[in-house]
């Protein structure tokens, strides 16, 4: 604690193995604190440490199962409050109920901002969170928050299975990722296809056309999450269907609900799944095909510059060593 003098890091039970990877890529121990459950299913929290008067983090991916994992994160906000933390980063590296960030038809909600509200009335003074779907959403906050993101740790992995040397073309699976598809074919010096699709129904996505060369070329899909995976199987055979010579997909987030991990170990046309430890992997979800690479360090040293009050976008500008986990 000499080289951070008050900076605490506490952790929830969502994703215990990345938390235990980022006390360890910044080198200080996860405080001790208690989160479990009431018998009647309320969340119990009991902050051991003493946070008066120092600088807070706490580690809470909202992932499944996602209304729990976020009433621990909002419950340890309001215990290190009114403990008197000086200041209060929620730390998330998967960011729930994200894509309900627009009303695309009548009556639906803004389940993103309902979110970021409830986290800032909490008490949090700062969010630290990766690949948040879409930009939009560091708007819906009256608080600062720094958006990472994972592409080029990403790209490092692409380029340490050798692909570097390969004809390059990344394929946005949506229209929400052409930015960061277009950010990871620049840190691979690779061209850019977009698949156009529309969704008839929540989880169902129906491939309509697809912009771009992909004669005889490797094809990356990349975007922010994997759920159902129905986007990325029915986006594999479209792209062979065009010429394309191989695929192989990635994202950050590996939500894998549902028949997902049925469909991507069952899809040959799927040459590799490149995803990261923002939400743990069970061995049951694990395929052989399947990279999982660690976001410990990069948040790890978000954490640091926050703490230290130096800019978090110098991280961006990097690439960072990608760190298998397995």
């Amino acid at each position: 604690m000499e080289k951070y003098g008050d900076l605490q890091v506490f952790a929830g039970n969502s994703n215990p193995g990345l938390s235990q990877r980022i006390s360890q890529a910044l080198g200080v121990p996860l405080g001790d604190c208690e989160v479990g459950c009431f018998s009647d299913g309320e969340v119990a929290v009991k902050i051991n440490d003493n946070v008066r008067g120092t600088d807070v983090f706490l580690l809470q991916s909202t992932c499944a199962p996602c209304n729990d994992n976020l009433m621990e994160l909002l419950i340890m906000i309001d215990a290190c409050r009114r403990a008197s933390a000086r200041r209060i980063t929620a730390v998330m590296p998967y960011f729930g109920y994200a894509r309900q960030d627009k009303k695309a038809r009548g009556r639906e909600p803004l389940s993103a901002k309902l979110v970021a509200n409830l986290i800032t009335i909490a008490g949090a003074d700062r969010v630290l969170a990766l690949d948040m779907h879409t930009d939009q959403i560091q708007g819906f906050f009256d608080i600062p928050v720094d958006h990472l993101f994972a592409r080029k740790i990403v790209a490092e992995c692409f380029l340490g299975q050798g692909l570097g040397e390969e004809d390059i073309v990344v394929v946005s699976p949506d229209v929400n990722a052409v930015n960061e598809a277009m950010n990871l074919a620049d840190d691979l010096d690779a061209s850019l296809a977009i698949v156009a699709k529309r969704r008839p129904g929540p989880n169902v996505a129906q491939v309509v056309e697809i912009i771009g060369d992909l004669e005889d070329r490797v094809s990356i899909m990349f975007d922010d999450m994997i759920d159902t995976a129905g986007t990325m199987v029915e986006g594999a055979r479209g792209l062979l269907e065009r010429g394309a010579k191989e695929v192989h997909v990635a994202a950050t987030h590996a939500v894998l609900s549902g028949p997902a991990v049925a469909r991507l170990g069952g899809c040959d046309e799927i040459k590799s799944v490149v995803v990261s430890d923002s939400i743990p992997m069970p061995e049951d979800k694990r395929l052989d095909k399947m990279y999982v690479f660690s976001v410990a360090p990069l948040l790890a040293a978000a954490i640091d510059h926050i703490h230290r009050d130096e800019s978090v976008s110098v991280l961006l500008a990097n690439r960072k060593k990608c760190d298998k986990t397995g």
